[in-house]
C-alpha cells in the first residue's frame, strides 16, 4: 500500500513539472520567433555598412585612424589593457548555453593573460555575474538590465568607453563572447574581435571560435570589415573618404555589438526551447514506466486482497 501511494505521489509531481516545462517551451518558441525576426532583419544594413567600409577602406587611410590601429604587443610597450565583453542570459533552464558561453570567455582571458596583458571583463547577464562573484573574479562591468531585447542605445553604452579607452591608447583589443544563432538547435558560442577593426585578408589572429562578423553572409569576416577594394566608379564622396570612414567606423563597431546582443538573445530561447522540449520528452518517458510500475504494484494488492478474501470465506466455512 505505501508503495502504490508513493508512485501515484511521482506521478502527480511529474506531471506538473512536465506542465511547466511544456509551458515554458511554448514561450521560448513564440520568444525565438519574435528574436529571430529582429536578428534577421539586422542582417540587411549590417551587410550594406561592412561593404560600404570595405569599398572605403585603403592603406592610407588605415594609417589615419585610431580604429584601425594595430597596437604593439605589451612587451614592446603597447597598451598593457585588453577588453572582453561577455553577454549571457540573466535566466536558466536553457542546458548548458550560459555554461559554454563563461567557458569562452575563460579560454580567451586566459589566452590574452598569458600573452601579457591585463584583462577587464565586461558582463551582460545575471548568470555570469552570478559565477564571477562566486569565482571572486573582478568585473570592470555588470549590466543586468538589457535583457533579451536589446537595442542600439544598449549597445553604444558598452562600446562608447571602450572605443574611448582604445582611441587614447589605453586599451589594446576587444574580444565579444556571444552565442552565435545559426538555428534554435545549433546555437555555438563564438569569439568577435572588435577592436581594432581589421580588414580581412589580414594576417589577424583568430580565438577559438571567431565567428564572421556580418553574422550569415554578410561578407564581413570576424575582426572588421570586407577586404579593401579598387574604389567603385559609381561612388561620389561626399564629403571625402576621409571624413565618411571616421563616422562609419564607431557607427560599425557599434552595430557589431549590437548584432553580437540581439544573436545571444534569439539564441538564448532557441536553447531554451530546445531543453524544455527534452525535459518535456524525458518526462513522458518516465511517467510511461512509472504507471505501469503503479499498475503492477496495484494488481499485485488486488489479487492478494481477494486471495485474503477467499481465504478468510474458506477459513469460515470450516
Amino acid at each position: 500500500m505505501a508503495k502504490t501511494r508513493s508512485l501515484r505521489r511521482r506521478i502527480r509531481s511529474i506531471e506538473s513539472t512536465r506542465q511547466v516545462t511544456r509551458t515554458m517551451e511554448m514561450v521560448s518558441t513564440s520568444k525565438l520567433k519574435r528574436a529571430q525576426g529582429r536578428v534577421v532583419g539586422a542582417r540587411p544594413y549590417a551587410r550594406a555598412l561592412a561593404e560600404v567600409i570595405g569599398e572605403l577602406l585603403s592603406p592610407d587611410l588605415a594609417d589615419r585612424f585610431p580604429l584601425l590601429r594595430q597596437p604593439a604587443p605589451p612587451s614592446k610597450g603597447g597598451p598593457k589593457s585588453a577588453a572582453v565583453l561577455l553577454i549571457t542570459s540573466n535566466r536558466g533552464l536553457a542546458g548548458a548555453f550560459n555554461a559554454n558561453l563563461i567557458r569562452a570567455a575563460r579560454d580567451r582571458v586566459g589566452e590574452l593573460e598569458a600573452a601579457g596583458y591585463v584583462v577587464d571583463l565586461l558582463v551582460v547577464g545575471k548568470k555570469a555575474i552570478s559565477y564571477f562573484k562566486f569565482m571572486r573574479r573582478p568585473l570592470a562591468l555588470a549590466r543586468l538590465d538589457i535583457g533579451d531585447r536589446p537595442t542600439a542605445e544598449h549597445a553604444a553604452e558598452l562600446v562608447q568607453p571602450l572605443v574611448a579607452r582604445f582611441e587614447a591608447g589605453e586599451l589594446a583589443s576587444l574580444d565579444v563572447v556571444f552565442a552565435q544563432f545559426k538555428s534554435a538547435l545549433a546555437t555555438p558560442p563564438a569569439v568577435l574581435r572588435v577592436l581594432p577593426v581589421q580588414p580581412a585578408g589580414t594576417d589577424a589572429p583568430t580565438h577559438g571560435h571567431t565567428e564572421d562578423a556580418g553574422h550569415g553572409g554578410t561578407g564581413a569576416q570576424g575582426h572588421g570589415a570586407t577586404a579593401p577594394k579598387a574604389p567603385v566608379s559609381n561612388y561620389i564622396l561626399k564629403p571625402g573618404a576621409d571624413e565618411l570612414v571616421g563616422a562609419l567606423l564607431p557607427l560599425y563597431v557599434r552595430n557589431l555589438v549590437f548584432r553580437a546582443l540581439g544573436e545571444t538573445a534569439a539564441a538564448e530561447h532557441g536553447a531554451r526551447r530546445t531543453a524544455m522540449k527534452s525535459a518535456t520528452d524525458n518526462a513522458g518517458e518516465i511517467l510511461d514506466v512509472l504507471r505501469r510500475t503503479y499498475n503492477r504494484a496495484r494488481q499485485g494488492q488486488i489479487t492478494q486482497e481477494l486471495a485474503e478474501i477467499v481465504g478468510g470465506a474458506e477459513a469460515l466455512k470450516g
